[in-house]
């Protein structure tokens, strides 16, 4: 360190601030000295717990295969759809067993009258749809079942299913009308439908009545 001394003050503060400096780096070192030494003796009692040891033998090691994740089960899907198909068949003769009124409403036997009376006056809140406008008859199915499905696990009660007038098929005939009342009759979890009062769709759709889960 160098330092301009000027007059002899100055160079007794030099020499007290060189020997703090070198009291400090002793004081340091010292310091250093004890904790290698304790950390010497910690060292000492491990290994007087611990007695001689060896190493362990490992034999050939196995390299276990990634696992892979879960595959897409596609042909179960398929399945699942090709057995919702057979589930509301096309094949129903509904007419054998249908009691319907001028309101086309429906119950399934054992079901009040009254619980239909309550269904037209819109006793239960819908609190879901599907529409078919567009749909043929293969895909209506399908989407009427898939559509049931869900608001069943998600425990719906009352619901709609839009299945138009038919005014864009062909000869104006309400094609999906009549199916989609033979796959709801099909259906366990239905207990009544009826004819969809005009704000609510008219003749284009119907109220359908779950069972509670």
């Amino acid at each position: 360190m160098k330092a301009r001394v000027r007059h002899l003050s100055d160079l007794a503060g030099l020499r007290e601030q060189l020997e703090r400096e070198a009291k400090e780096r002793e004081r340091l070192e010292r310091e250093a000295k004890r904790a290698a030494l304790e950390a010497e003796r910690e060292a000492d009692l491990f290994r007087l717990a611990v007695g001689s040891v060896a190493p362990l033998k490992t034999g050939a090691r196995i390299e276990h295969p990634k696992k892979l994740p879960e595959p897409i089960a596609h042909q179960r899907r398929r399945d699942e759809a090709a057995a919702l198909a057979e589930s509301i068949s096309d094949d129903f003769d509904a007419d054998a067993v249908l009691d319907t009124d001028e309101q086309l409403s429906w119950k399934r036997e054992g079901v009040s009258p009254e619980v239909v009376r309550k269904l037209r006056r819109g006793h239960w809140i819908i609190q879901s749809e599907v529409d078919l406008h567009g749909a043929r008859v293969d895909g209506a199915r399908e989407m009427v079942g898939t559509f049931l499905r869900e608001a069943i696990k998600h425990h719906l009660r009352c619901v709609r299913i839009v299945h138009g007038k038919g005014h864009g098929s062909a000869g104006k005939q309400p094609v999906l009308k009549g199916k989609v009342k033979n796959w709801l009759m099909q259906k366990e979890e239905v207990m009544a439908f009826c004819q969809a009062r005009e704000h609510d769709g008219g003749g284009g759709a119907l109220i359908v009545l779950l069972r509670p889960s």
